[in-house]
């Protein structure tokens, strides 16, 4: 019997166990926010995980939230894959709690972005283990803990990876049609305060500039101008000010999400976030306008060597049972613009079947689970074995 068919036949047993796995794993809340909660579902892979011949090295961040990695031997020597994934969630303990089971349909916070992906991988390693063939491979998996607020504390752990990764597969919620992700947008926020002049309302109402006007304007200038550099965007989500209703107010700030499919674009983008703020500065004198930009992920934008690891991914995962083609496009940022921004040929979205991720009607096909498990086994024995 040759190593895949001893790894399939392995994967097929453990069915049950990965399926408990991710129920666990789900059932812990793990919010960004709560340093226990994301650390509680890290020791749950380490637990999981114990049994396989990997070295674990713990990275802890400044709020005490810890990242993972595990490595075989022969990724300590060879240019090795990078599993990738996180174990942190965006919902806050009593927003969206529980796990639920209906046929086919399971249902929890983070049960698809990305619990349902980590399950996945730890069936694939498990199997390939008792494959005898996971010592082989030169492999790494790292679970960073901030994923859902932008990777910030996690970046520099993934950028020392990628010095001495040959290949990145990170397994975030899948796409439809088992689509496979070679392009990401890159994501940045802006903070834009409008100061003003306070005054009295009612009796020295001419004396006052109000910052909130300010901040109309500027909000009217930004979105009026959507569209008008070629792939990037910025969307005003928040916007607060004023302290009392019979005074000028003298401070208001906005939150502005940021988008951009190339450099190129993200420049031109941050330029006029400050063009606007000067121009509002003029048609309201007596305001003043800062504006605060930062990037938190890079554009990862689509290469011929992200495409080719697409092609052959793409066959194992045809050889499972699954569809395969290039996705679109997409909008949101993962760990994959941070590796793929920096050269190394990457491929996201190779978690399980399922929707509503950052919603709570999250969910994940459990169906897929093994499919997409046994499409990891295929591909790394076929790119090592």
């Amino acid at each position: 019997m040759s190593a895949l068919d001893r790894a399939l036949t392995a994967l097929a047993a453990r069915e049950h166990e990965t399926h408990r796995l991710l129920e666990r794993l789900v059932l812990v809340n793990s919010h960004s926010g709560s340093a226990s909660g994301v650390n509680a579902v890290g020791n749950l892979l380490i637990e999981a995980l114990a049994p396989l011949p990997l070295t674990l090295t713990v990275t802890t961040g400044e709020h005490g939230i810890r990242h993972l990695t595990f490595a075989t031997a022969r990724a300590e020597s060879t240019p090795s894959a990078l599993l990738v994934g996180h174990h942190d969630t965006v919902f806050p303990p009593g927003e969206f709690e529980g796990y639920t089971v209906d046929g086919d349909v399971a249902r929890g916070p983070g049960v698809l972005d990305m619990k349902g992906g980590l399950a996945l991988v730890i069936a694939a390693l498990h199997a390939l283990h008792e494959a005898g063939a996971l010592e082989a491979l030169p492999l790494r998996l790292v679970s960073v803990g901030d994923e859902e607020t932008g990777s910030i504390d996690s970046r520099p752990l993934l950028e020392e990876l990628a010095r001495t990764t040959r290949l990145a597969l990170v397994f975030e919620a899948g796409r439809a049609g088992d689509a496979l992700i070679t392009a990401r947008r890159g994501v940045g926020n802006a903070r834009i305060e409008a100061h003003g002049v306070a005054a009295h309302a009612g009796n020295a109402l001419a004396d006052g500039v109000s910052a909130i006007w300010a901040l109309s304007k500027y909000v009217d200038r930004v979105l009026g101008e959507q569209g008008a550099i070629p792939g990037a965007s910025a969307s005003v989500g928040l916007v607060r000010g004023g302290t009392a209703r019979n005074t000028v107010p003298d401070h208001a700030v906005a939150d502005v999400d940021l988008r951009f499919s190339d450099v190129a674009g993200q420049e031109a983008l941050v330029a006029a976030l400050h063009r606007h703020a000067r121009a509002v500065e003029q048609a309201l004198p007596g305001a003043r306008m800062t504006v605060d930009v930062t990037i938190t992920r890079p554009p990862w934008a689509r290469t011929d060597a992200s495409s080719a690891l697409a092609r052959r991914y793409g066959d194992a995962q045809r050889t499972a049972g699954l569809e395969a083609s290039e996705a679109p496009l997409v909008g949101g940022g993962s760990d994959a613009n941070t590796l793929g921004a920096l050269g190394v040929p990457t491929i996201d979205g190779l978690g399980p079947r399922g929707a509503g991720f950052h919603t709570r009607s999250e969910h994940a096909l459990l169906s897929s689970l093994p499919k997409k498990a046994e499409a990891l086994v295929r591909f790394l024995l076929a790119e090592h074995g």
